[in-house]
């Protein structure tokens, strides 16, 4: 009898070991499970950030590809969005325009290397043809009426020499070049002949501070 007792005793304590192994065992498996779908839970938006990263920069650079970037008309946000290409960069580009090709960039101090990163990605407008064009049209223009107010300046001075009547012979009147300050006497070479004259009474032409040609005592002779 006390034999039966030990060995159900012995069985009872086997058998609650058993159960708490199990039970450690299961536990032990349940904290793992969820260690893991916590890691992979951390790890999925850090996967996804670096999934995302080239996706972005090839949809960047397919809109890029789209739509060209004119170098003589884009603004500096637009100018930024070229790779390579930062606020200095950019506003050197804008302050060395016009440009006729993306090869002209250099005179704005930008690096090879991002020359030929860009290439393909800007164009040179109008703005160039255009800008000198307008120049030279400019430049002739200013040209054209310069010489159009030289040739009407002296047209009207020639004109307005000859509107002037020659006074009587013996009038004593004089011929001021108000070019010299010089009055020239009737007889003389130059008494109404200079371009920019008139004539006035010898008083006159002395109370307003011209003086007499030294061709005086040739023309009293």
């Amino acid at each position: 009898m006390k034999s039966l007792l030990r060995n159900l005793c012995l069985l009872a304590v086997v058998t609650a070991v058993g159960v708490a192994l199990c039970a450690g065992t299961a536990d032990a498996k349940k904290k793992k499970k969820a260690a893991d779908s916590t890691a992979a839970a951390a790890a999925a938006p850090a996967g996804q950030a670096a999934a995302a990263a080239p996706a972005k920069a090839k949809g960047k650079a397919a809109g890029m590809a789209g739509k060209m970037v004119d170098l003589n008309t884009a603004s500096q946000k637009d100018l930024q969005a070229l790779p390579g290409v930062g606020a200095a960069t950019a506003k050197k580009i804008i302050a060395n325009r016009p440009y006729a090709s993306a090869a002209d960039l250099a005179k704005a101090g930008v690096p090879q290397k991002t020359i030929d990163k860009i290439s393909g990605m800007v164009t040179a407008g109008q703005a160039a043809t255009t800008g000198a064009a307008a120049t030279a049209k400019g430049a002739a223009t200013t040209a054209k009426s310069t010489a159009g107010a030289a040739a009407a300046g002296g047209k009207q001075t020639a004109q307005t020499a000859a509107a002037q009547a020659a006074p009587p012979a013996g009038s004593g009147q004089v011929w001021v070049n108000l070019d010299s300050k010089v009055y020239h006497y009737e007889g003389t070479r130059w008494y109404g002949k200079t371009k920019n004259g008139k004539y006035m009474s010898e008083k006159d032409a002395i109370a307003a501070g011209y003086r007499a040609t030294k061709e005086k005592e040739k023309a009293t002779k």
